[in-house]
């Protein structure tokens, strides 16, 4: 047993493993693509945003919301939840063909919208089927199981299916003004599912690592739900008024207490460690800005919902998919140096795109050619690093 654990935790003792493994488990081929789709799409807006690419009848700035979260974050949810299910469960989720396939259908969805003269309403079709499949695939073990306290993943899933179908719908003329709600809707179903994952596996992770112990409140923890599904149902229903500006103040606050009582500084020694509780951070400050575009503080709108996307959402899929890839090939939890450069970058993204429209809106274009600059260099070099790794099969020899 020692030799085994000394092999684990050395993988560059052991021969290279032979062969490819691409979907072996769900966190592989979705990973994959989602670093690549992060890397590609930004590289389209910016394209856009410079004028020099027209991407048809969608409105470029729908089109950019709609890939970033039903094409990127989508894939990266895909990945971690089939993945994790399969270890709450102790059942095989799919792997080989019907995962290759399930990749196809989520990959179609986004050619649709890139390939010319497609009916839109087969693009449509086409782009809301996964989630619903995702939903029954990962619904499937969690019944079996009857793991109560994962119930909610696959209706969550469905949630965002519908926020997908708000978008579409304006797009198909179907209703009016319906993209924007449907984007917030997503966005907000995505930060529920990082309050809920967080508070599972940062404290844990961080904890497991550095031997320290965690800090909970028990009234933290009871208000941590219940002031986030509040300030977001009513940042949906009325975003200007008080009581969002005042439910989004409470939202900010607890999630803000709930990461100190997670904090040491031992954790700056990580980059593993720290990139997540940044992610984290950037839920808290979305809250805040949230309350102050709810107070009257109009700048403010955009910058909350990039807080909560480009911050929470690309920091913490970032770090999320650079540690389960390194844990579920078996390997040791250690990246590349040159990561801890990503990190910093995917930072400075959401740092520029959330602060530079408030503090120098008058060159709007600039910073947001830098901030995807900065994107496309944090998530290049997660492709690049982790493309072998996620392709390659397990350095241990056990499946997955």
């Amino acid at each position: 047993m020692a030799t085994s654990l000394h092999s684990i935790e050395r993988p560059g003792k052991l021969p290279p493993p032979g062969g490819w493994a691409p979907f072996a488990l769900g966190f592989r081929p979705f990973f994959l693509a989602a670093g690549l789709h992060a890397l590609l799409m930004m590289a389209l807006w910016l394209l856009v945003l410079h004028g020099s690419l027209d991407i048809g009848a969608w409105s470029p700035h729908i089109w950019h919301g709609h890939e970033m979260l039903f094409g990127f974050t989508v894939a990266v949810i895909a990945g971690f939840l089939l993945t994790a299910a399969q270890n709450w469960t102790g059942l095989r989720t799919p792997s080989g063909l019907p995962l290759a396939m399930l990749l196809l259908l989520w990959l179609a969805g986004r050619l649709g919208f890139l390939v010319p003269g497609l009916p839109v309403v087969w693009v449509a079709l086409v782009d809301l089927a996964f989630l619903p499949v995702l939903a029954l695939v990962l619904a499937l073990p969690i019944l079996k199981a009857k793991q109560l306290h994962n119930y909610p993943f696959p209706v969550m899933l469905l949630v965002l299916t519908a926020a997908n179908a708000l978008v579409h719908g304006e797009a198909l003329g179907w209703t009016s003004d319906s993209a924007s709600l449907g984007l917030h809707l997503a966005t907000y179903v995505v930060v529920t599912m990082i309050v809920v994952m967080g508070g599972r596996v940062i404290p844990s992770f961080t904890d497991n690592k550095l031997r320290t112990r965690a800090r909970r409140w028990k009234a933290i923890e009871w208000l941590v739900p219940l002031a986030t599904l509040t300030a977001l149902l009513s940042a949906l229903m009325a975003p200007d008024s008080l009581a969002t500006a005042l439910l989004a103040t409470l939202a900010a606050g607890v999630h803000a207490i709930r990461l100190a009582g997670w904090y040491t500084k031992k954790l700056w020694a990580v980059p593993l460690l720290w990139i997540l509780h940044l992610g984290y951070a950037w839920i808290a400050l979305g809250f805040a800005l949230l309350a102050l575009s709810a107070a009257g503080v109009a700048a403010a709108a955009g910058s909350a919902l990039h807080a909560f996307t480009a911050g929470g959402i690309g920091v913490l899929t970032l770090g999320m998919m650079a540690r389960v890839a390194l844990g579920h090939s078996g390997r040791l939890l250690e990246p590349a140096p040159v990561m801890t450069l990503a990190f910093v970058a995917v930072n400075l993204a959401a740092l520029i795109r959330v602060a530079w429209p408030l503090f120098f809106p008058s060159a709007y274009a600039e910073g947001m050619a830098i901030a995807g600059l900065a994107w496309m260099a944090a998530f290049g070099l997660f492709a690049a690093i982790y493309t072998p790794i996620l392709l390659r099969p397990r350095v241990d020899g056990k499946p997955g």
